[in-house]
């Protein structure tokens, strides 16, 4: 059977809130995604994590940079060559790196530079409830693990990266992840569930940043902390560049806020404690073309000549990493 494609798909956490959670609503909009997974769209994808359905290992470290998972020797020449074939399915990989049974994935984003920026200015991970908005293949989350936090609930609404996540969730069969195909959209459906929340290169994408930033505030407890990767444009007003078309070749982006844009915007929402703990601009070293991502990166979106501007014209992006209470 197809369903076979997921080895692991931990029990149900709902029934654990209770009254707490828009119990019904939640239902709904899972029933309406759930086909998303075995759409015909997908289907290739599916099919990699089935073929390679069986593979085991007992063997996992998501301590370092690169989530590291199974040994080399663990596979046949035949499983080996499966499971690489597997992995090149899932191309480009945009966040990584990863080193999945002895195989390094270079991905186009080195998140690894994020999480040890971010790590060391909130508070620790350890028993909270934590939501990952846009988790996109859940590299975060894994890296999670590894603070022993009590669960963590990825939404993200894009079918290809469940079954990313999917590919090495069967292997690792962490009981405490859960992968939602839910947008930041319905974090509100949470209403004061999460000790933390992680909204990482999402809220430039939305067309009202601040009553999203309303909705991710009803998610959080009682002095919960928010953590905003926000792309922005440098300068010392509070305003934010609304591109007329792309952005850096990229469609969808809505608003960059200066620095100051952005604090504003979390102080418009309710936060308090406001704290901006890096501001820099976007690194060719952190965003670029890879041999697991062979596409159009950072390094083709800004101007050549002048690396400060977008192909467009418009500023160059930076980035601004804030932490928020509740």
């Amino acid at each position: 059977m197809e369903r076979e494609a997921i080895a692991f798909w931990p029990p149900d956490y709902l029934d654990e809130f209770g009254s707490l959670l828009n119990y019904v609503a939640i239902l709904e909009v899972r029933g309406d995604r759930q086909p998303w997974i075995w759409s015909d769209r997908v289907q290739p994808y599916r099919a990699a994590v089935q073929s390679v359905y069986e593979l085991k290992t007992e063997w996992f470290d998501v301590s370092e940079a690169a989530i590291r998972v199974g040994k080399a020797h663990e596979l046949t020449p035949k499983q080996a060559e499966q499971w690489m074939a597997a992995l090149k399915t899932f191309c480009p990989w945009k966040k990584g790196p990863f080193e999945l049974f002895g195989i390094p994935i270079d991905a186009e984003w080195r998140s690894d530079l994020k999480w040890e920026r971010i790590l060391p200015h909130i508070q620790p991970l350890a028993q909270r409830k934590v939501a990952d908005i846009g988790c996109h293949n859940g590299y975060f989350m894994f890296r999670m693990i590894h603070e022993n936090p009590e669960l963590v609930i990825g939404f993200e609404p894009v079918a290809k990266h469940f079954w990313n996540f999917q590919l090495i969730q069967n292997l690792i069969q962490q009981p405490n992840l859960y992968f939602e195909l839910l947008g930041v959209e319905h974090i509100d459906l949470y209403p004061n569930v999460f000790d933390t929340i992680f909204c990482l290169g999402i809220l430039y994408h939305h067309a009202d940043p601040i009553g999203l930033l309303r909705k991710l505030r009803e998610a959080l407890e009682p002095g919960g902390e928010l953590i905003i990767d926000c792309q922005g444009i440098p300068g010392e007003e509070a305003i934010a560049l609304t591109p007329r078309k792309r952005y850096a070749q990229a469609k969808g982006i809505w608003f960059l806020p200066t620095q100051s844009c952005l604090e504003t915007w979390i102080a418009r929402a309710g936060f308090t404690d406001i704290h901006c703990f890096y501001a820099e601009p976007l690194s060719l070293a952190e965003q670029r073309r890879t041999a697991w991502a062979d596409i159009d990166s950072l390094k083709e979106f800004l101007n050549p000549n002048d690396l400060t501007r977008t192909i467009e014209g418009y500023p160059a992006p930076w980035r601004y990493y804030v932490r928020a209470s509740k």
